[in-house]
């Protein structure tokens, strides 16, 4: 007998002084997992300077952006010579997802016993702090492959938005949409339910309010915090109710012809919802969302609910300056012929893809790719 479940491991810290959580921690060997950045721009001192002295710290800079295999061994190596007892993975998502990466595959090998991660997001995007999910790429096939498994749910997240302040609009624009279309493909998942929907309704909700503000204003404390918290409630409902073919493509599109990973969402996000609104049940719920979060009346037509969502997340885009096709964002026609069927059978293959609510083939990728470029 299949018993439905919620399950929520991550214990939250946020607010203004949620950074001082790191304070508590005494006589410890702690490892930190971010990037060179982060360390250049002095952004890891913010981190340093509330660490107790009794401390023995250990900094690991190695992150690259789509996680790469390689990067994760490095990093396994280094946990069993240093054998931290606490984890703190500093930065985007490619620093908390090379964490994870590393514990996972550190257990697979039987070299961790129970390293608490704590993660502290510096974007308000992949929502990875909260979720039992990692990306990591192999390039040498151009493949991104996702991992789900409970074991690598952070302990602890700190969402702190001063630390979110100094993002570019550029990436504010990119990890916004990230949310968004978790949020979105959580709501339709498989795996949606009660819980999930409610997650996925008021991180949408706060992001039509936060988003462009972050955009256009991005010292907005409040505007920052907002999405933040968006991000964390996405990432919660997507880690329990899955995702869908947005991301499946996305995976494969960001892998093959090197687009960060929200831009790439961004693109593929209002076709995707009009490949799934096909379905009667899943327009309807696509419907609800543009009723729950003020977008229409309820009182109109789901169909011309729907419409009012994709006009809602288009113009999103517009004015964030966002390219809207593969083309736009660089992929030259060449490229983009060469390589169109390889990331749809990949796509087809993807962790993200069962939980998607309707059956997709390598035809109806391929065919939502070619509009798209």
């Amino acid at each position: 007998m299949k018993l439905d479940r919620i399950y929520l491991r991550t214990k939250i810290f946020y607010g203004e002084n949620s950074l001082e959580r790191l304070s508590s921690i005494l006589g410890k060997r702690i490892w930190i997992i971010c990037d060179r950045f982060l360390i250049e721009n002095g952004s890891i001192r913010k981190v340093l300077e509330v660490i107790d002295n009794s401390n023995e710290v250990k900094l690991f800079n190695g992150v690259l952006p789509d996680t790469p295999l390689t990067v994760i061994g490095k990093g396994v190596a280094i946990l069993k010579q240093f054998r931290p007892e606490v984890i703190i993975a500093f930065g985007g998502g490619s620093a908390i997802d090379t964490a994870k990466g590393i514990l996972y595959f550190a257990r697979e090998m039987k070299a961790d016993a129970g390293i608490p991660l704590i993660a502290i997001p510096t974007t308000s995007g992949t929502g990875s702090e909260v979720t039992a999910a990692t990306v990591v790429v192999d390039h040498e096939t151009k493949k991104k492959h996702i991992f789900f498994d409970d074991s690598i749910y952070p302990d602890e997240a700190i969402l702190d938005a001063k630390l979110t302040l100094s993002l570019p609009p550029e990436i504010t624009a990119n990890t916004g949409m990230d949310v968004l279309t978790h949020a979105m493909e959580a709501y339709v998942a498989k795996g949606a339910s009660v819980y999930t929907d409610a997650l996925a309704e008021k991180a949408v909700e706060l992001i039509m309010k936060s988003l462009l503000q972050c955009y256009r204003h991005g010292d907005d404390g409040q505007a920052r915090e907002q999405m933040l918290l968006a991000s964390s409630l996405a990432g919660i409902a997507f880690s329990i109710a899955g995702l869908g073919m947005s991301h499946s493509v996305a995976h494969q599109v960001g892998g093959t012809f090197h687009i960060a990973h929200g831009l790439a969402n961004a693109v593929l996000l209002n076709e995707v919802v009009l490949f799934n609104s096909r379905d009667s049940e899943v327009r309807a719920k696509y419907a609800q969302m543009a009723y729950r979060t003020g977008m229409v009346e309820r009182s109109v037509d789901p169909g011309f609910a729907v419409d009012v969502l994709l006009t809602c997340i288009m113009s999103l885009k517009k004015m964030m300056n966002m390219p809207l096709t593969l083309a736009e964002c660089g992929v030259s026609k060449e490229d983009f012929d060469k390589n169109v069927r390889y990331v749809a059978q990949n796509a087809v293959k993807d962790g993200c893809t069962p939980m998607n609510p309707i059956k997709i083939t390598e035809q109806d990728v391929e065919l939502l790719l070619k509009k798209l470029y």
